[in-house]
């Protein structure tokens, strides 16, 4: 991996950085103004750093958020990870996977798809 802040592997990683820390501003920082976020293939559901803020400002109270990356591919302006999330659910805390397509323009996140597996929840003590 190169370290040029522009290149689209360093941007996504930076992002991903700022999902763990659950720093919203550093969060926010890696997307475009008028960035969408889609539930693949076309459902939308963020436009713009506004509705990007309002999304993951609650996801980041979860205090055991915590992504990580099982498998990456980039190519070109595109970057696809395999990611193991460890969250709290409403029904409680587990873990999920997901495919997340990035596609970063200009050294920031323009449009982002994602594809959500099933999510497993922790045995209860």
């Amino acid at each position: 991996m190169t370290t040029n802040p522009s290149y689209p592997e360093t941007v996504v990683r930076r992002q991903l950085d700022a999902y763990n820390a659950r720093d919203i501003e550093a969060f926010l920082a890696t997307y475009a103004a008028d960035a969408r976020l889609f539930e693949h293939p076309a459902t939308l559901l963020a436009a713009g750093t506004a509705q990007l803020r309002e999304r993951y400002t609650a996801r980041f109270q979860e205090s055991n958020l915590h992504a990580v990356i099982a498998g990456r591919i980039v190519m070109g302006s595109v970057v696809i990870d395999h990611e193991k999330i460890t969250r709290t659910f409403p029904e409680g805390t587990g873990t999920s996977e997901a495919v997340v397509i990035y596609e970063v323009q200009a050294g920031r996140i323009a449009q982002v798809w994602l594809i959500g597996g099933a999510k497993k929840l922790d045995p209860k003590p």
